[in-house]
């Protein structure tokens, strides 16, 4: 059976939860204000595509391989990237909102979150050495056993990371958001 393969195609305004996205691959394809919340978009390649303004939460990506991939203006609320293809993986983010998703285990070396909400992720065992977390709010995401070396957390805010549990050498923090890497001291910074 031969796979479906889109090529240079821009899907604009597409509920897919009533309409099925074709199994397939999809490469350099745009998708603009779309719909793929509670859908289920597993067995699906995504290669140099840019999601506009698209809302995919809590959609099924098992086995879903997301490769140069550019998400923008969108919301992944609740997303198990963890259950997706590791294989080639790479994706960058710009104002989304990634509330409660889950990247645990895997490998994000130098991804671009610009100006994100990523509250509640879980960031547990992987890998985001030389990442940027640019004007980012980190509030109740989980570092644990996480790689962030020469990461750049500058000009992000509300983390807790504990340096003792995770990997920092050589990131960027700014004075102002040291307490994040104090809390478990219970002092006071002022």
């Amino acid at each position: 059976m031969n796979e479906s393969y889109f090529e240079d195609q821009e899907f604009a305004g597409v509920r897919f939860i009533e309409s099925d996205l074709t199994k397939g691959s999809y490469e350099k394809c745009i998708f603009d204000n779309c719909s793929f919340a509670n859908s289920d978009i597993s067995e699906i390649t995504f290669i140099e595509c840019t999601f506009n303004g698209c809302d995919l939460s809590l959609a099924r990506i098992t086995n879903t391989g997301f490769r140069d991939v550019e998400f923008a203006d969108s919301k992944l609320l609740g997303l198990r990237f963890d259950s997706s293809k590791s294989l080639l993986l790479s994706f960058g983010f710009a104002r989304c909102r990634l509330t409660s998703s889950v990247f645990t285990g895997l490998n994000l070396k130098n991804t671009e979150f610009d100006d994100c909400e990523i509250k509640d992720a879980d960031f547990t065992n992987a890998d985001f050495t030389g990442s940027t977390f640019n004007n980012c709010d980190l509030d109740g995401t989980l570092f644990e056993n996480t790689n962030l070396e020469k990461v750049d957390f500058r000009k992000s805010f509300n983390f807790v990371i504990d340096p003792e549990t995770n990997q920092i050498n050589n990131a960027k923090f700014s004075a102002g958001s040291i307490a994040g890497l104090l809390r478990k001291y219970d002092i006071e910074i002022e």
